[in-house]
């Protein structure tokens, strides 16, 4: 089992839960303003290639395992991926996620997806990240030669929990790939997702071994049961105990980006700028990998809403 960091006060930590939630939502925001500021950071992502992924992860929609019935298709064209980079920095996109189905690349892939960040940098002038699975060091490292600048591998949940959403890989295998981004100099995007019937001490051993890994970037996803999923029947988390968790993110990893992902407009609704005085401070624009997001312009209204929070 994976240990917990010592340094944090666990009772403290837990005393967070009990707080009300007007009061927790003040101290997160305190915490963001004092340690991050008022920036807030949006990014863009590219389901590059999608579906037949031989994992068994029980949330995810592109599992071979699953009955779904989502687009399948092959690593895109680099003129393709190129293309939605553009429109991701038209569309005020800070960052540009690659992100392919399955736990790995050939080397056919490798070099493409390598080729394509190596462009985009060149022609479109948007920081590029992926999320490709668990490479290898070798492979990680010709990703940041070509410009790479983050790698983005979700830990999911915590180490008790996570053998109950997925068996074909483990816990300490995403810690390692995490360990290896970040020995090759890479910056390294992890989160996870909420509403899977996970326990509140399971979201907080999340949060604090997010803080221990030193990850630069968080992204809380929550949970839309996806028909055909094992998890097509779970009750949707309530927009209280999203906001109350991401108000524990913040106070708990004080200085890393959070960012609100997907599940933000079915579960937060009309409530999503509230997700900012929790404490977050960045977000997803442009749709996720199997689940439309909302229009460019809802969001753009949203963020000058925030906008005003932030003052």
């Amino acid at each position: 089992m994976y240990k917990i960091m010592e340094k944090i006060n666990k009772s403290e930590i837990n005393l967070l839960l009990d707080l009300p939630l007007p009061e927790i939502i003040s101290h997160a925001n305190e915490v963001r303003k004092k340690r991050v500021g008022n920036n807030l950071e949006l990014c863009s992502i590219m389901n590059a290639k999608s579906g037949l992924c031989s994992e068994d992860c029980k949330f995810c929609a592109q599992s071979s395992r699953h009955s779904t019935n989502i687009p399948v298709y092959p690593l895109k064209k680099k003129s393709e991926i190129i293309e939605v980079a553009y429109n991701a920095k038209k569309n005020g996109a800070k960052k540009f996620g690659i992100v392919t189905s399955g736990d790995c690349l050939n080397e056919k892939e490798l070099d493409l997806i390598s080729e394509s960040i190596y462009e985009i940098k060149d022609r479109v002038g948007i920081d590029v990240c992926a999320s490709l699975g668990a490479l290898k060091k070798q492979e990680l490292s010709v990703l940041k030669k070509a410009g790479l600048i983050r790698y983005h591998h979700n830990i999911e949940t915590s180490p008790r929990f996570y053998s109950e959403i997925v068996s074909t890989h483990t816990f300490e295998e995403r810690i390692a790939t995490i360990y290896t981004a970040k020995e090759v100099g890479l910056e390294v995007c992890s989160g996870g997702i909420i509403g899977m019937g996970e326990t509140w001490q399971d979201r907080l051993d999340m949060a604090v071994i997010l803080k221990k890994l030193e990850v630069d970037s968080v992204p809380i996803n929550l949970l839309v049961p996806i028909k055909g999923t094992p998890l097509e029947s779970i009750n949707p988390i309530s927009c209280v105990d999203a906001i109350r968790t991401l108000c524990v993110f913040r106070i708990i990893l004080e200085d890393k980006i959070i960012k609100i992902a997907a599940g933000r407009e079915t579960i937060l609704k009309d409530f999503q700028a509230m997700a900012f005085m929790a404490g977050a401070n960045g977000m997803l624009v442009g749709g996720y990998l199997t689940i439309k997001g909302r229009d460019i312009s809802e969001d753009w209204n949203l963020i000058k809403e925030i906008e005003n929070i932030y003052v």
